[in-house]
């Protein structure tokens, strides 16, 4: 496998490419990583340092990457935090490049708009730009349940409803979609829903919740789920190995005390998950 990742970079922690990047070496792919922010941390601590990165500049690191052959032979562009809408234009060049070296090459596309509590988070016309230009160009789509809500016009507050408007996104374009960070009508307060689906069938996978900040989850979860389809698994085993290997994860992170993720010290449950959650399919 070989990705495109084009997304945010942060210095301390791990959120963006800096989430992304690793779980997918670790998978055995090869990544090609164009930053569209520098900054110091995650966003969701109140401050950070650091800059968005011109639009220019991304062009240039993509057309740069594309003259030395390198999207020929890439099976998949992975993007996620813009920082600016004026981002989202270089991204769209940037697809545009990989399906004409590569036609088969998918998009995985983790539209960053806000999160339940915090409401929308990014610049303006950043969420319009996914809902608008995104959302018909993607293959798969990994929205957080706010995000999926925001995307659809409407609130979801059961299962039934929510996969209603999850199909009703998969008839504008995208080939698969992850929803995570899921909370609906029978969704016990001591637990989180993840549900993926496809034209065929829906599937969801319940988890326990942690006492944990879940900065940069998302990223993550995108990015394994993006791996697992690259490598021909069913959207079942997909959702079930991407979302066991997260929990896995993150019950590392608390067992150590420790804030940001720990992927690397429990990079092991990234490859084979110490718990397998089991799927449950949805009528």
């Amino acid at each position: 496998m070989k990705i495109l990742s084009i997304q945010s970079w942060v210095s301390h922690g791990h959120a963006g490419n800096a989430a992304a990047v690793f779980p997918l070496q670790r998978l055995g792919a090869e990544v090609v990583a164009v930053h569209t922010v520098l900054f110091s941390n995650h966003t969701g601590y109140g401050a950070w340092r650091g800059a968005v990165v011109d639009p220019s500049l991304v062009r240039e690191v993509v057309a740069g990457v594309e003259e030395r052959g390198s999207l020929a032979d890439t099976d998949a562009l992975l993007t996620g935090y813009l920082g600016d809408a004026a981002i989202g234009e270089a991204v769209l060049e940037a697809h545009a490049r990989l399906t004409r070296a590569n036609p088969r090459a998918l998009w995985c596309c983790d539209p960053v708009i806000g999160d339940v509590g915090r409401g929308v988070f990014v610049r303006p016309g950043i969420p319009e730009f996914f809902r608008d230009r995104c959302v018909p160009a993607a293959d798969i789509l990994t929205p957080n349940h706010f995000e999926l809500d925001w995307l659809t016009g409407g609130e979801t507050r059961t299962l039934t409803a929510l996969c209603r408007a999850a199909r009703g996104l998969l008839a504008r374009g995208p080939k698969r979609i992850l929803v995570t960070s899921l909370a609906v009508e029978d969704t016990p307060a001591e637990a989180i829903d993840v549900v993926a689906l496809d034209a065929a069938e829906a599937y969801r996978v319940r988890i326990p919740r942690l006492p944990i900040v879940g900065r940069g989850t998302g990223d993550v979860i995108a990015a394994l789920f993006l791996a697992h389809t690259l490598a021909g698994l069913p959207v079942a085993e997909g959702l079930a190995r991407a979302v066991s290997s997260l929990h896995g994860v993150l019950a590392a992170t608390v067992a150590a005390g420790r804030e940001e993720m720990a992927l690397v010290a429990a990079q092991a449950e990234l490859v084979a998950p110490s718990r397998l959650f089991t799927p449950e399919r949805l009528a």
